[in-house]
This record gives structure tokens, C-alpha cells and sequence, in this order.
């Protein structure tokens, strides 16, 4: 029985897919559930399991848009399983290098061009700025110096150094071009402005010195700072909720829950999958949630359902070092907190210059519904609970607060 495997839907409101990889050849036998290729939608990368035990028949190249329930493989269900040896002898033979094909005489290969080849109207080109074909890279069939390639060549100003000069093409995966697009528009459909702090992380980092080994050996995760700051922003939402609003057409569209979405850097990317709920979170739940998110994100495993929603995002570009930035809202967003290295800086305290661990904070927010008194007055409500987390997010009992 031939089962024809049609691509599945990964979520609403998404139409087609692209193949990213197949992770099996044409022709090999699979079980049902292995994955059988990795997909790019516009939302995330997932895995495609084979629905039934068979032989495999591929009917798209990787880099294929396929549009969700169209025909992706056949699958042989009555093709018997290989034994033992034919598995291991495909397998060598995968692993055998390609076997040099005999040099053809010059005559069969008389209808090619020769890399660095211009055409009629890209030698002109070439001739007039005074430029040598051999020094242009051609961008047509069979590296062909196309009219484009000369009129954009540009002459050698300089000595040679001889160093490599080569570029390359990658197609762009569907999961990269969604990021881009959202990105654009929000530049594009939002009054964008960033207001800054900075906090002294000195209170935290004293609680956790004290308690994050007994933390991490009674609940299995670390105690680490997006749970602080999580809860810092749950508070601060409360505190001023158009930051926690959204516009719908001529609306304003505002919550009284906190999903709060956590930008990671995946294998394909950027995403941003969501804490739902923050505002019934411990610190525990809190720091459970990112660790579960953070390595399904990374194992590729993680679901359309599991990044979408969302009413506020929280992007952590200290793990890569960065001191500063401006992030951008993540539409249809109104608002994301930044977060940034944690540098030991200068600073006064009660007239005196002391030392201590200090981070900048951004609040990027959509001018639009939120005005400069409640993004302030948001950012400064976060700066306080961090830096009096005992008093204002633990309610001055540590243990309690840490279920310890």
C-alpha cells in the first residue's frame, strides 16, 4: 500500500511550509514517528515524523515551498524492513567517496563558457572603465560575466593583496524572512521610542549567592535573573497597564493576565515562545517555564502553539555581551524590556564612590497608546523591584518566596 504523506497544518493562519532539510534519502526505509525532514514555517521549525513504517519516496527538493495538505513523500507500507547487512552495506556505501568521471575532450565541453567569460555588451562594459574580465566574478550560467556584473564591477583601487576576495549565496529560510518582515513593520506601523535606566543588581546578587545552591538542589533549575525580572515586569504591568495593551483597529485592546514572551536564539534563529500566566508564577515556576522553553527552542522541537500570543517581550542581550541597544517591539506588541551585560561600574551611593555590579535597562514602547509619563514610570517600577527584590517581589519572606 502506497500512503501518500501530505504536509500537516502547524498552526492557524499558517498556508505553506518550506522544506529546511530532509533527514533521510530517497529510497531509505523509515518507522513511523522518525523525523523524516525539518520544516520552516513563518512562525517556527518543527519536525516532520513519518506516519507509517516503509520505503520512502521523496516529492519535494529542500528549499520547496509546499503549501500545507499538498503531497510531501509516498510511503511504501508494504515494503519489508532491511536486515542487519543491507542496512550496514548502504551505509558504507553512503560513506564511499564519489568516483572521478574520465576528463571529457575539449570538443564536448565547446558550448560552455569559461568562468570569466563576458558577454558582447559586458565586455564593452569592461573595456570602457578599463577593467580585466579575469578580475569579475560572473554571476550568469557557468560563471558568465554578465552586462549587470560589469556595469557593477568596479576597478581596483590599491595594490593587490592577493587575499581571498570570494561571496557567497544562502537562500534565506521562511522562519528568517518572517522575522524580517515583522521587523519592518514594526519600524514601519509603530511610533517607536526607547527610554532607558539603569539598575544596581547588588540585592540580587547577594539572594542568590545565598540561597541558589539550596534553590537548584530542592527544584532541579537554577535561580537565575529572567524569574527577577519577570516578576519585576508583572508588577510594573499592574502598575501602568497600557503598557500591557495592544491596538486593534480604532481600539485599545488590554489584558489582565501577563504572557510574557522570551526572545532565545535557536538553531534557525530568533523566537520567541511565551510564558503564560506570569502573573501566577513563583520564582520557581518561572525559572521551570524558561528552562523548558529555552531547550525545546534549542532542540528545535518548538511549537507554533508555544509562540504565539504574547502581551509583552523581554529580550536578554547581555548573554551576547551587548551593553546597549534599542530592541524593537515584537508586533502587535506595545512594549519590550531589554536587558544587557551586568558591568561592575562606579557609582554614588549616599555621597560616597562605590563599586557595584550594574546593568542598563531599555523599554522600547509604541508611542501611539503609551505615553512618556507610563514608560518612564514603567521602567522606573522595574529598577525598584530589582533592586529591592526582598521587599517589593518577595514580600519580605525569602523562603516563602523561594519555596524553600
Amino acid at each position: 500500500m502506497i500512503l501518500e504523506m501530505k504536509v500537516p497544518s502547524p498552526g492557524e493562519s499558517i498556508t505553506e511550509v518550506e522544506i529546511a532539510e530532509w533527514l533521510v534519502e530517497d529510497g531509505d526505509y523509515v518507522e513511523k514517528d522518525q523525523a523524516i525532514a525539518e520544516v520552516d514555517s513563518d512562525k517556527a521549525t518543527l519536525e516532520l515524523p513519518a506516519e507509517a513504517s516503509g520505503t520512502i519516496t521523496l516529492k519535494a527538493e529542500e528549499g520547496d515551498a509546499v503549501e500545507v495538505g499538498a503531497i510531501v513523500c509516498l510511503i511504501d507500507t508494504s515494503a519489508t524492513k532491511p536486515d542487519g547487512g543491507e542496512l550496514a552495506a548502504k551505509e558504507e556505501k553512503k560513506k564511499e567517496a564519489p568516483k572521478m568521471e574520465d576528463p571529457k575532450p575539449a570538443a564536448s565541453v565547446s558550448k560552455t563558457y569559461a568562468t570569466g567569460t563576458p558577454s558582447p555588451a559586458a565586455k564593452k562594459i569592461l573595456d570602457e572603465k578599463g577593467i580585466s574580465a579575469s578580475s569579475v566574478s560572473g554571476s550568469g550560467k557557468d560563471g558568465r560575466i554578465t552586462k549587470d556584473d560589469a556595469v557593477n564591477a568596479v576597478p581596483s583601487m590599491g595594490t593587490p593583496t592577493g587575499g581571498s576576495r570570494g561571496t557567497s549565496r544562502s537562500k534565506m529560510s521562511m522562519l528568517r524572512r518572517k522575522v524580517a518582515e515583522r521587523l519592518v513593520e514594526a519600524k514601519n506601523t509603530t511610533a517607536m521610542l526607547t527610554t532607558f535606566n539603569e539598575v544596581n543588581m547588588t540585592p540580587i546578587f547577594e539572594l542568590r549567592k545565598v540561597h541558589k545552591e539550596n534553590f537548584k538542589a530542592k527544584h532541579g533549575v537554577s535561580l537565575g535573573f529572567m524569574s527577577f525580572f519577570s516578576l519585576a515586569v508583572v508588577r510594573a504591568l499592574k502598575m501602568y497597564p497600557a503598557v500591557n495593551s495592544m491596538i486593534d483597529g480604532k481600539e485599545m485592546l488590554s489584558y489582565d493576565f501577563v504572557d510574557i514572551s522570551i526572545a532565545v536564539s535557536g538553531p534557525k534563529g530568533l523566537m520567541v515562545p511565551v510564558i503564560r500566566n506570569a502573573e501566577n508564577l513563583s520564582f520557581r515556576g518561572i525559572e521551570s517555564e524558561v528552562k523548558r522553553l529555552a531547550i525545546r527552542a534549542r532542540d528545535g522541537k518548538i511549537t507554533v502553539d508555544e509562540m504565539t500570543g504574547g502581551t509583552f517581550t523581554i529580550s536578554n542581550g547581555g548573554v551576547f555581551g551587548s551593553m546597549l541597544s534599542t530592541p524593537i517591539i515584537n508586533p502587535p506588541q506595545s512594549g519590550i524590556l531589554g536587558m544587557h551585560n551586568i558591568i561592575q561600574r562606579p557609582i554614588a551611593v549616599e555621597g560616597n564612590v562605590e563599586i557595584h555590579p550594574m546593568m542598563y535597562v531599555a523599554l522600547s514602547y509604541d508611542h501611539r497608546i503609551i505615553d512618556g509619563k507610563e514608560s518612564v514610570g514603567f521602567l522606573v517600577a522595574v529598577k525598584e523591584a530589582l533592586e529591592s527584590p526582598e521587599e517589593l517581589l518577595m514580600d519580605n519572606n525569602v523562603m516563602k518566596a523561594l519555596e524553600l
